[in-house]
C-alpha cells in the first residue's frame, strides 16, 4: 500500500552557521488516483494516499453523481498497472437505478493537488446544485468557540507535523467538538475525504456542523460544503469572490481570516454570536 509520507536525503543550508549538512527529510506523498465508475475511468486526481475510498465517495457526491451511500453497491481499491503495485485505482459500482455519469468532455475530470476543477470543459460543468437546503439551518455558534478551532485543527494534524506540506479539513460540531479530520496535499481532496467519510457513515446532510479548512475558501470548497448540507464554512485564509457569492445564494455562513481572536464573517452572520 502507498504511504502518506516518504523520506529522502536533503542538504540543509543554515546561513547563520554557514555549514551545509546532509540530513533526511520527510515529504508528503503525492500520487495519482483514478476514480472509475462501473469500471469506466471518470476522474484522475493527484492526492496524498490514504482514505482513498472516502475521497472517491466525497468526489462523487460533490459532483452530484451520487446522493447518498445507498446509491453505491461497492467501492473498492484496486490494483493498478504500476510496479510495485500502488493501488491507485478506486472502482465504484452504482446501483441499477442510479444514472451513469456523463462521459462527454464536459464531465471528464483531471484534477491536480492545487486545482479541483481543472480540465472541465465549460463553466456550466463547474457548478452543481445541492439537494440540501441550508439557509434555514438553526446552527448558532459563539465566536469564542469558533476562534479556538484552528488550534484544535493544527493539533490534530499528525502528518503535517512530520512534513509541513499538507492541507487539512475538519468537521466540527456547534460545541467545537472534532468529528473527523483529513489531510492531503490538495485542499479539495481533504474536503472530499471528510465528505466521503460522512457518506459512508450515513451522516448526510451534515446539518448543525461546520467545516474548517486550513487555507483559503474557494468556490469549489464552498460548493462541496453545500452539497453535503453544511451550513458554516470557515477558513484560516481569505475567501474568493465566487465563494462569497455562492455562500450568500445558499444561505451558508462563510468565515475567513479565522486567526487568533479575529475573523471576517462574509455571509449569514446571524449564526455567529459574540
Amino acid at each position: 500500500m502507498a504511504r502518506s509520507t516518504t523520506r529522502r536525503p536533503v542538504v540543509r543550508i543554515n546561513l547563520a552557521t554557514g555549514e551545509p549538512r546532509r540530513r533526511p527529510d520527510e515529504l508528503a506523498a503525492e500520487e495519482p488516483l483514478e476514480i472509475r465508475v462501473r469500471k469506466r475511468p471518470l476522474a484522475v486526481t493527484m492526492r496524498t494516499p490514504g482514505h482513498d475510498i472516502d475521497l472517491a465517495m466525497g468526489f462523487l457526491l460533490s459532483e452530484g453523481i451520487i446522493g447518498s451511500a445507498t446509491d453505491v453497491v461497492t467501492a473498492q481499491l484496486c490494483a493498478g498497472t504500476d510496479a510495485p503495485n500502488t493501488y491507485n485505482v478506486v472502482d465504484v459500482s452504482l446501483g441499477p437505478d442510479v444514472p451513469p455519469p456523463l462521459t462527454d468532455p464536459g464531465r471528464n475530470f483531471y484534477t491536480t493537488s492545487s486545482c479541483g476543477v481543472c480540465g472541465k470543459a465549460s463553466i456550466d460543468a463547474v457548478r452543481t446544485r445541492s439537494p440540501y437546503e441550508v439557509s434555514g439551518d438553526p446552527l448558532v455558534m459563539p465566536a469564542r468557540t469558533l476562534a479556538e478551532l484552528p488550534d484544535r485543527l493544527r493539533a490534530a494534524q499528525r502528518t503535517f507535523d512530520r512534513t509541513g506540506g499538507l492541507h487539512a479539513a475538519a468537521l466540527f460540531t456547534a460545541a467545537g467538538e472534532l468529528v473527523v479530520l483529513r489531510e492531503d496535499v490538495g485542499r479539495h481532496n481533504a474536503v472530499d475525504k471528510v465528505i466521503g467519510w460522512a457518506v459512508r457513515a450515513a451522516r448526510l446532510p451534515l446539518a448543525g456542523h461546520l467545516l474548517l479548512v486550513s487555507g483559503r475558501a474557494s468556490f469549489e470548497l464552498t460548493q462541496k460544503a453545500w452539497m453535503a448540507g453544511i451550513p458554516l464554512l470557515a477558513a484560516v485564509s481569505a475567501p474568493s469572490t465566487l465563494a462569497a457569492e455562492l455562500a450568500e445564494e445558499a444561505g451558508m455562513t462563510l468565515v475567513g481570516f479565522l486567526r487568533g481572536e479575529t475573523m471576517n464573517v462574509y455571509t449569514s452572520p446571524q449564526r455567529i454570536t459574540v
